[in-house]
């Protein structure tokens, strides 16, 4: 990045700071903070192990300093800016999901272009969400998208800030359904009626109401749903396509869906041993499918920084953006993180790599060269390292 581009990028985003209304963290005076300033060279220099007293107050550092990047950390400790995390002696911690689209199985890199990428990611923390809130019951969430590549959510629920690593863990295993086992899920029903009871005479059951049992009956469901209104050669000729599933099984699956269903809707797979076997097969699919496939040092480390929420990521001049629950599913950070600091001006810049733009729900392609774009474009491609700034 040229040194041109460096002073119009710091510049601005002053500009967008003196605006800006900055919420700090719950017990910011606790934390740990960071950033990153608009250096030369090739590489980024931290500034870290500070606390809100070095730093004054949040706006005015902000407007001040202008950085690249802000961070504040998971943890509260004692002493948030001494040297050393053993010297900071830790409190509690928040507990942190980072989702990043560079890292989801179902991002092709080099072919997705950077909307489908940030797409496919929302639909990654909607199925984060769905483990945090109802098989967790968390309820102090906040939902941030990162600016960058993804989302981040904090939990901040007062039972999980004194887990240690390990417990940690054991959550990043439950979402990412990792060691899931699917016997595990069953619940037993004696023939009499009485839950639990080991009994030579027992029904098994799929838990309908919550966890990974719900999402694995809802694909079993779904799946006799649709067979049950298929006829019997399609049926039989669909069911076959499943690994090990001779004609023999299939016409039975047919059969269970046509005069049994009501035992599938109440998840019993005793109903038929074909039924169990094919919640079986599907479990595995739902696994890999229904995960959410978080970045999973972030959650286990009690002392990560995070970026801090209404701050500019650097990377990209978009807002580090706080998203209301309620507003997740409508939320297209393509344009609800453009700052408005950036929009309704035109720039110049030299295009250093042309290629598509998607911002403010239009599309930009550009070749290498001079060209006048909207701010917001200009500013976008150079934080990407896309573009340097032309002249005026």
């Amino acid at each position: 990045m040229e040194e041109r581009t460096r002073a119009y990028l710091r510049g601005r985003f002053g500009d967008y700071y003196r605006r800006a209304e900055i919420t700090p963290p719950p017990d910011a005076n606790e934390r740990e903070w960071g950033y990153i300033p608009w250096t030369s060279g090739p590489g980024t220099t931290m500034v870290r192990h500070k606390s809100l007293l070095d730093l004054g107050d949040i706006e005015g550092f902000l407007e001040r300093e202008r950085p690249r990047h802000v961070y504040f950390s998971a943890g509260r400790y004692d002493d948030p800016s001494a040297g050393s995390m053993s010297e900071k002696t830790w409190r509690s911690s928040d507990l942190v999901f980072d989702l990043d689209a560079d890292h989801l199985p179902s991002v092709t890199l080099g072919e997705d272009s950077y909307a489908e990428m940030l797409a496919k990611c929302k639909d990654a923390l909607l199925r984060l969400l769905d483990f945090l809130e109802d098989d967790f019951g968390f309820g102090d969430l906040t939902v941030a998208f990162s600016g960058g590549r993804g989302y981040h959510v904090h939990v901040r629920d007062p039972g999980v800030r004194d887990l240690e690593r390990e417990a940690r863990r054991e959550v990043v295993d439950y979402v990412r359904g990792i060691g899931m086992e699917f016997d595990a899920l069953i619940d037993e029903e004696a023939v009499g009626g009485d839950v639990g009871r080991k009994s030579p005479a027992h029904n098994e059951y799929l838990p309908t109401d919550g966890g990974w049992g719900r999402r694995i009956h809802e694909r079993l469901l779904a799946e006799f749903e649709e067979i049950r209104e298929m006829d019997e050669d399609a049926a039989i000729e669909r069911l076959q396509e499943y690994d090990g599933v001779g004609e023999k099984k299939a016409r039975a699956a047919w059969t269970i869906a046509q005069e049994r269903f009501v035992e599938i809707e109440r998840g019993n797979l005793s109903a038929h041993p074909v039924v169990k076997n094919f919640a079986e097969r599907i479990a595995a699919s739902v696994v890999e499918e229904d995960d959410a496939p978080i970045d999973e040092p972030v959650t286990t480390d009690t002392n990560r920084l995070i970026r801090l929420p209404g701050t500019l990521h650097g990377g990209s001049g978009l807002e580090v953006k706080r998203i209301d629950r309620d507003a997740v599913a409508e939320f297209d950070p393509l344009v609800d993180a453009v700052p408005e600091t950036f929009v309704g001006h035109e720039i110049t810049v030299e295009v250093t790599e042309g290629g598509l733009v998607e911002l403010l729900g239009d599309s930009f392609t550009l070749s290498e060269g001079e060209h006048s774009v909207p701010e917001h474009v200009g500013v976008f491609l150079m934080a990407r390292g896309r573009a340097e700034k032309g002249p005026e």
